[in-house]
């Protein structure tokens, strides 16, 4: 069967990107029911025929073109992202095209936020890649399977968390078994292969023929594909990092690896004499980032696992004691234990031999100072005065990533670089969501004591929503949905993309697993996934709230706990002890709910601060973090009380409920009469308050380290903070941010 023409190629390609379109407009529910699949079957097209990628390239730069004449910005952002995915794999994309794109992006950078963000990460990109081809791609294979090269160190692991009280065994089985059967032919050997071949051919060109470079890969032994490997790296990365780079040199070096591949023949740009032409080039995939599965059954599982990907070898003493590191310096793996030797010198740095990075000119002051210094001391580690938080968690990824230049990402601390990204990705719903706040609210304040991980360590918070899959229309189902619900409302790329593999996954639990290997198969969720850890670079940011709970047993401690999407109270039906501490109140007629005194920071538009104190009956409260139609204003309460209201008639006194609404940022809250309350955080029944007597909501403090700082100096630093406490703020990746 012959290939189709090239006027066919792109009217078959122009329907599908037609359809992408649509699918984030339409409200069909034809089109609904295949929301996702349109992007993944567009890309799997040119992923099996490489050779349609700049016809695919021409078609989304023209509709993006379109879409800012019309002014129709919906649908910038997804064709953008679906461009810049298409360019990270492509090879043989002209210099007109690569112009085009980056012209289009620098145009984008007037208009507002999120259109110039992401259109600013997209250019950056863009010219890295331009100037070197094929740049983009060996990064993002080289950190996403954490080859070693010494000229881009930089590493990546993706951790997806299940909870298996929230999630079905049968999915979590089902995404293990995906997972490893697209990871078990991904082999370093592998990896590398598909690098030195995409490097090669997106240098030569057409004088590359993929065929036979793949085959002479394929039989090289392991030290010899190395070799290839750490050569083809080089010559990349020495062309990027140079100022004006020289692309007949590096067309030289390129050249004289691909004569050494396939001997001396190959010298010419030529294809081999003899040799014809395939029908459709070979393609190079681009392997799924490496994926760690983990069932989440321990609460301090996530700063762990992230510790091990730090320094692996940590393990073996994490698990006697966690506290007993010294994590401050995450030193290489034999020196993170401590053991008492036996000091034989003197301690004065003039006796000691000099090493080979440690000569010093003789009139420095260095040498001057040396007769008075000692060496070998106990030192003690002082943070910089500026660095009291680790608040560079909630920073979009680091330039490494887009430009992949190893000092783009900075250095919170002299000589420290960020070398590794964590992507936690977690799958469930609203109480899953809870969780991740919590041992991310842990995390940072860990950190305030350590500060082992942030100097080191990017991190990228993901959320996929699994829901129960019986009556999805159901408000149960809808209500363990809210954030989900969310980041769709506020991304439509999020929305059609992410929101939409729910389904597939449970429909992928009843399929009867597949054992067999051998087989290529076209994985849709690890695709997703990989796409959306990938392209999803865009935080939108969540306030974690804090409550603190009284009980009514004056000898319980008051608890601390936070939440992140909803906080709900309920009326006990028991009664405070004989010994309690609150009598009945004279005047308070019985009747359904309880007698409650409410005291709160009314939100105004003008943000000044209206302080409410009211006392009413009610028969529940609920503290909602997210808005129920809109994206505006997630960063306060919408508190909604079940008011009692008694009428008198001549059939006597009746009781009606009324529902009252208003927003906050703080609250108080306590029971007048004999009535205790119950608290339930984040819908999830694990996290139950029982014999609350009064509790106070409101935004979580970044925590901060005084470790090292007097008495007095604390006490200052305390009430300024108290004065201007800047909240914890918990981000979440999507494509484009919040889109007004």
């Amino acid at each position: 069967m012959e290939d189709l023409g090239e006027v066919d190629v792109e009217l078959d390609l122009q329907r599908s990107v037609h359809a992408v379109l649509r699918e984030l407009s339409a409200q069909a529910p034809a089109l609904q029911r295949n929301r996702g699949m349109w992007r993944w079957s567009l890309h799997k097209k040119v992923e099996r025929d490489p050779g349609k990628s700049p016809a695919l390239v021409r078609i989304l730069l023209r509709e993006l073109e379109k879409a800012e004449r019309e002014d129709a910005r919906h649908v910038i952002i997804p064709l953008l992202h679906t461009l810049m995915y298409v360019l990270t794999k492509a090879t043989g994309i002209t210099e007109e095209l690569y112009r085009r794109t980056y012209a289009f992006c620098m145009s984008l950078l007037t208009l507002p936020a999120p259109y110039c963000t992401v259109a600013l990460d997209c250019a950056i990109r863009l010219k890295t890649e331009k100037a070197v081809p094929g740049t983009l791609y060996q990064r993002l294979v080289i950190a996403e399977q954490n080859l070693r090269s010494e000229l881009y160190p930089y590493q990546e692991r993706v951790f997806l968390f299940v909870d298996p009280e929230l999630v079905s065994p049968s999915v979590c089985s089902a995404l293990l078994l995906e997972i490893k059967a697209a990871q078990v032919q991904q082999t370093p050997e592998a990896c590398m292969r598909h690098v030195v071949c995409h490097g090669l051919k997106a240098a030569l060109g057409e004088a590359c023929h993929a065929g036979a470079l793949q085959r002479k890969l394929q039989a090289s032994p392991r030290r010899a594909l190395e070799r290839y490997f750490h050569a083809v790296v080089a010559a990349v990365e020495r062309m990027a990092s140079e100022p004006s780079p020289s692309r007949e040199g590096h067309l030289e070096r390129l050249e004289e690896i691909y004569r050494s591949l396939l001997g001396p023949e190959a010298a010419s740009r030529g294809r081999c004499s003899g040799d014809p032409l395939p029908d459709r080039p070979p393609s190079t995939p681009l392997p799924s980032p490496h994926i760690a599965f983990h069932l989440w059954t321990d609460e301090e599982q996530l700063w762990k696992e992230l510790v091990f990907f730090l320094c692996p070898q940590s393990h073996l003493r994490l698990s006697a004691d966690l506290e007993a590191l010294d994590l401050q310096g995450l030193l290489p793996h034999h020196e993170l234990a401590r053991v008492s030797v036996l000091s034989t010198d003197s301690g004065i740095e003039r006796d000691l031999p000099l090493g080979a990075d440690e000569l010093l000119a003789p009139s420095s002051p260095e040498m001057e100072r040396a007769g008075l210094q000692r060496k070998g001391g106990i030192k003690k580690r002082v943070w910089p005065p500026d660095i009291l938080m680790p608040g560079s968690w909630d920073e979009p990824p680091g330039l490494h990533r887009r430009t992949g230049r190893p000092s783009g990402d900075g250095e919170l601390l002299p000589g420290v670089s960020r070398l590794h990204t964590a992507r936690v990705l977690v799958l469930g719903d609203d109480r899953m969501l809870g969780r991740l706040a919590g041992a991310y609210h842990s995390l940072r304040k860990r950190e305030t004591q350590t500060f082992c991980l942030t100097p080191r360590l990017s991190l990228q918070l993901y959320y996929i929503p699994v829901l129960t899959p019986e009556k999805p229309t159901s408000s149960r189902h809808l209500e363990l949905g809210e954030l989900a619900a969310f980041l769709g409302r506020a991304d439509p790329w999020y929305e059609s993309t992410v929101n939409t593999l729910c389904p597939a996954i449970h429909k992928l639990a009843e399929m009867p697993p597949s054992l067999d290997t051998s087989q290529t198969v076209d994985p849709f969720i690890l695709d997703v996934i990989t796409y959306y850890v990938r392209m999803g670079t865009q935080p939108i940011y969540f306030q974690i709230y804090r409550v603190k709970i009284f009980f009514s047993d004056l000898s319980q401690d008051p608890a601390e706990d936070i939440f992140l999407t909803e906080l709900k109270v309920k009326i006990q039906d028991s009664k405070f002890p004989k010994d309690g501490v609150l009598p009945r109140r004279r005047g308070v007629a019985e009747g359904p709910g309880a007698e409650l005194s409410i005291c709160y920071q009314k939100a105004l538009l003008s943000h000044r601060t209206r302080q409410v104190t009211l006392s009413l009956r009610a028969t529940g409260l609920v503290l909602k973090a997210l808005p129920a139609s809109d994206t505006k204003d997630h960063m306060c309460l919408n508190v909604t009380v079940m008011e009692v209201v008694k009428s008198s008639n001549l059939a006597g006194r009746s009781f009606s409920t009324v529902t009252n609404t208003f927003r906050t940022a703080n609250i108080q809250t306590q029971s007048q009469d004999q009535r205790l309350l119950t608290l339930l955080l984040d819908k999830d029944n694990r996290r139950t308050f029982r014999d609350v007597l009064r509790f106070e909501v409101a935004p979580c403090p970044e925590p901060c380290s005084r470790a090292q700082k007097s008495k007095a100096h604390q006490q200052k630093e305390m009430e300024r903070m108290k004065a201007k406490a800047k909240p914890l703020l918990m981000p979440i990746n999507t494509f484009s941010g919040i889109v007004q």
